[in-house]
């Protein structure tokens, strides 16, 4: 038993740095950004070059032109729907194929992709659809990331404590970003090539440890170790035994072994689960308001408040700081509650007005600034984590699906890709409306906020109605 426990932990970190590994790799683009164009007359000219346009001669082509903001959006926007498309079908095949290889081969090539981007500055490449096609390729195989962990860890724990556990697993995410913006910063100034290189490597080597050490289940570690289950022999030859109530994995205690269900369920079929269309739609307003600060926020800094590339970098990392804490928050709130879409809702709610606060007030001063990136990040990441996490594994093991644990990859694919269809959204409206002003982009990210609460306010209610009747039920009680 200490045996299964200790890897079970072992997996858990495992699984972390993988996904830490994708979200690294895909932050360097907006660290860059503000590398690729900025106003190039504050800068020292050498003298070997001859200069033309005194604002544009440092900017990267084809990013030196007035629309350079479009054209962002469409780099972000060719990385995201690629990704979005993709997900649907991610997780059918990683319902379907061995997900140690799944996951390797999609950081090996996520890898590759990555470097292809950053060997641009390198190869002196000032082609539009050069970076366009590589974001597209990108986001494709990014894909294998997200479904493959999320039922690797499902595999391997049950429901008691999911959120807190997931809260605390899913800030591999603002983990990944934090280090994404930092180790980009610090080559985005002199050649930013690297930005991309270094986390592409890094991914690509996290893709080789996957190979080596992930073992997807309880069910297969027991079965790769049976002198440490002696009493699992029986169960492990006779693979008809399941036990629903534990959603066909693993109970707890690892000499009580059951085997999974062998057919996955279907992409209409998971559609089908109670909450999941709900959960889906509510992770895409929710998505879109995380993933317009994941690549926008970086340049809002500095176009703002006027801080150089490295230094709004690293300021944007407090974001991802308060995601930290707001994911981890989120799964303790709804495990000790048990109403994970009011938990949503509540944090859904109260960001939309820090969002706006932030906004006029969160560049007065140095204080300012760093308490509402925390406070924003908490808000708008604390809902995210929880949907595409916790809530995710709970509707990929729902009481409807009779004991079939073969349905979490494809749930997760569902629920993600419909959240990353608003992370596609969200960058390119932003890279749309920030011409107007930041002030429009704002009320965008806003609005998305109270349609993100809006779609869930069916589930909402069902909770307050529960509420309602248990306090009716306690009077009725006391008067009796």
């Amino acid at each position: 038993k200490c045996v299964f426990f200790e890897y079970r932990g072992f997996i858990l970190v495992l699984t972390f740095l993988f996904y830490t590994a994708y979200h690294l790799s895909r932050k360097p683009i907006s660290i860059v950004k503000s590398e690729l164009h900025r106003n190039c007359s504050n800068i020292i000219q050498p003298k070997d070059i001859n200069i033309t346009n005194n604002v544009t001669w440092c900017d990267w082509p084809p990013f030196d032109q007035d629309n350079y903001q479009t054209l962002f959006g469409v780099l972000d926007n060719c990385f995201l729907v690629a990704y979005a498309i993709g997900m649907f079908f991610s997780g059918i095949f990683g319902e379907r194929l061995p997900l140690r290889y799944y996951l390797s081969i999609g950081m090996l090539m996520s890898g590759l992709f990555t470097c292809l981007f950053g060997l641009g500055f390198y190869w002196n490449i000032h082609s539009l659809g050069y970076y366009a096609f590589v974001q597209v390729m990108n986001g494709l195989v990014q894909t294998t990331g997200w479904p493959a962990v999320v039922a690797c860890v499902g595999n391997w724990f049950g429901k008691g404590k999911r959120g807190f556990i997931m809260g605390v697993w899913n800030s591999h995410t603002s983990v990944g970003n934090i280090l994404g913006s930092l180790i980009a910063g610090v080559f985005v100034s002199t050649a930013w090539g690297l930005s991309f290189i270094v986390p592409g490597i890094i991914i690509a080597c996290t893709g080789v440890l996957c190979f080596f050490f992930l073992v997807e289940s309880e069910f297969q570690f027991v079965r790769q170790n049976p002198k440490y289950f002696p009493k699992t022999a029986p169960l492990l030859r006779d693979s008809s035994i399941v036990d629903p109530s534990i959603n066909g994995a693993i109970s707890t205690e690892p000499d009580v072994i059951v085997e999974e269900h062998s057919e996955a369920i279907s992409f209409l079929g998971a559609l089908c689960i109670p909450g999941v269309v709900e959960f889906s739609l509510c992770l895409l307003f929710a998505k879109l308001v995380s993933y317009t600060f994941l690549y926008w926020l970086p340049l809002y800094i500095s176009n703002v408040a006027h801080f150089e590339a490295k230094e709004a970098g690293d300021m944007s990392t407090l974001f991802d700081v308060g995601g930290i804490l707001g994911g981890i928050l989120a799964g303790l709130v709804s495990d000790y509650t048990g109403g994970r879409a009011t938990t949503c809702c509540v944090m859904l709610v109260v960001a939309a007005p820090m969002l706006f606060l932030y906004n006029y007030i969160g560049q007065r001063s140095l204080g300012t600034t760093i308490g509402m990136l925390l406070l924003c990040g908490a808000l708008v990441n604390g809902p995210y984590a929880l949907i595409t996490t916790a809530v995710s594994a709970d509707l990929g093991t729902h009481e409807s699906l009779k004991g079939n644990a073969r349905a979490l990859s494809t749930v997760t694919a569902i629920i993600d890709g419909t959240g990353s269809i608003g992370a596609a959204l969200g960058p390119l409206l932003a890279g749309v409306i920030s011409p107007s002003g930041w002030n429009n982009v704002f009320y965008m990210l806003i609005s998305a906020d109270v349609l993100a609460c809006l779609v869930r306010e069916q589930s909402l209610s069902v909770y307050l109605h529960r509420i309602n009747l248990f306090l009716f039920n306690a009077n009725a009680n006391q008067l009796i």
